[in-house]
């Protein structure tokens, strides 16, 4: 049975979906006002993991992530490019698509956008006043935290403590300093959006709770996202949401480590990021999502160029047990099923789902993955080899590669002419408004590792490898 570190007891505890063989998860996602960073690359890689063995297990898995397409940020963005708020956006939802798409990462069952989900957001914080947890303040609206029982019981901060690290007059328009904004007033030319307080945006953290509520319902199964978000925004999350419903938000929460650079936190805000649009240029991005896996999620992982050289050669001795097999099924005969190796094969398939199944410890199963390469190499040297035995071997490769969504066979590559009918084609189709056509040959593309870039010269590639 699956167990979860839940951040929010702190301890592993047995998985008990609400809805038995459902779950219901939400990943917070990204701030879209610029390329991701490797670090912000790595919940993606994480939860994509956690929601392919979730239904690896049998779990039918309703997997949400949102997109924050108005913020300070992407406000700040827009002025300095010359560009509406709405292009900025769409621009960098393209190029997190495409980032984490050539990261093999699955696109969500909904992407909702803080601008698709204003009314709810509106009504959200309407009921959160009529409820006496919010009050306006000079076109502002707040949340009364005093008023929510039990605020940091995620994080673990205290009321008190949050009172003596406020500085003296921050904000004169709150009731109190340790207040959380849900509504900011528009400041002079900026978007905004009519609302019972006059013209104005949302704060960040109410979006998340107004997305989940519209979209999973009053509590989910999983709420999952980076440890730089357990404060503030997923305590207050958790503080309005069962301030309005009096319900638990939800059951399991799930927090991955940072990625480091020697040995810290990586940021925009520190200057020491690097883009996963570069990274994936200069390494396969399959090497860099089997780079994240083989670290625990909870862990932090440092980042370097001597690490994920180390990664790749770990994923080629993979692929060479893989292709040997492959090279001996071709050559080999029938000579019936050999038990004791079906059964060493299926030993390795039951240590894996035992690693995975105690808190999605990818590092582990992939350990156990190495052992099958290893036991799979001693067994293709052997005189006679059996058919069912190999088969066996590279069914449990492929299972597992889809679990990791990582495959372990060295696919073909597409030659250039191949890949410029395939863009022309696509192009085509788009001008048809044949999109369904149009999306096939970008998954193609995609499945290939070619990343597409469009240009007022047209559409440019490159192949997401060395």
């Amino acid at each position: 049975m699956v167990r979860i570190y839940n951040s929010l007891t702190n301890k592993k505890e047995i998985f008990t979906p609400i809805e038995e063989g459902k779950v219901k998860m939400y990943c917070c996602g990204p701030t879209v006002y610029n390329y991701i960073h490797i670090g912000n690359a790595r919940p993606p890689i994480v939860y994509d993991m956690v929601r392919r063995y979730l239904a690896f297990r049998g779990y039918d898995v309703t997997f949400v992530s949102n997109f924050t397409d108005v913020d300070d940020k992407i406000i700040r963005a827009a002025h300095e490019l010359g560009e509406e708020v709405s292009d900025v956006a769409e621009s960098f939802i393209e190029a997190y698509h495409a980032d984490t798409g050539a990261l093999n990462v699955a696109e969500a069952d909904l992407h909702p956008r803080v601008t698709d989900t204003m009314e709810d957001i509106i009504e959200f914080i309407a009921k959160l006043e009529e409820k006496g947890f919010a009050y306006e303040s000079g076109g502002d609206v707040y949340f009364r935290t005093r008023k929510f029982d039990g605020y940091g019981k995620l994080s673990g901060q205290s009321l008190d403590e949050l009172q003596s690290g406020v500085r003296i007059g921050v904000d004169e328009r709150k009731e109190d300093a340790v207040d959380f904004v849900l509504w900011k007033a528009a400041k002079p030319d900026e978007i905004s959006w009519s609302s019972p307080w006059g013209e104005g945006r949302p704060g960040w953290h109410i979006e998340c709770s107004a997305m989940i509520k519209k979209n999973l319902g009053e509590t989910i199964d999983i709420h999952a996202g980076g440890k730089d978000l357990t404060f503030p925004h997923h305590e207050n999350e958790i503080a309005q949401s069962e301030a309005l419903t009096g319900k638990k938000l939800a059951n399991y929460w799930m927090h991955n480590g940072f990625v480091n650079i020697n040995n810290e936190k990586m940021s925009k805000s520190l200057g020491n990021f690097v883009l996963t649009h570069d990274i994936i240029q200069q390494y396969p991005p399959e090497v860099v999502r089997f780079f994240m896996l083989t670290a625990h999620y909870r862990t932090p992982i440092n980042f370097s160029d001597e690490l994920l050289t180390g990664a790749q050669a770990g994923l080629d001795r993979l692929k060479n047990a893989v292709a040997n097999l492959e090279h001996r099924l071709a050559e080999t005969v029938d000579l019936g099923e050999s038990s004791e190796w079906i059964k060493k094969v299926e030993g390795f398939r039951q240590r894996f789902i035992e690693e995975m199944d105690d808190d999605f410890n990818s590092a582990n199963g992939i350990s156990v993955l190495f052992d099958l390469a290893k036991e799979a190499n001693v067994y293709t040297k052997e005189d006679q080899t059996s058919k069912q035995v190999i088969e066996a071997f590279l069914d449990l490769f492929t299972e597992v590669g889809l679990v990791l969504g990582v495959s372990f066979k060295n696919e073909k590559e597409l030659l250039d002419a191949d890949i410029d009918a395939l863009i022309e084609e696509r192009n085509a189709a788009r001008k048809a408004r044949n999109f369904a056509r149009a999306d096939e040959i970008r998954d193609l593309l995609k499945e290939q590792n070619i990343l597409l870039e469009d240009t007022p010269q047209g559409v440019r590639w490159k192949r997401g490898s060395v």
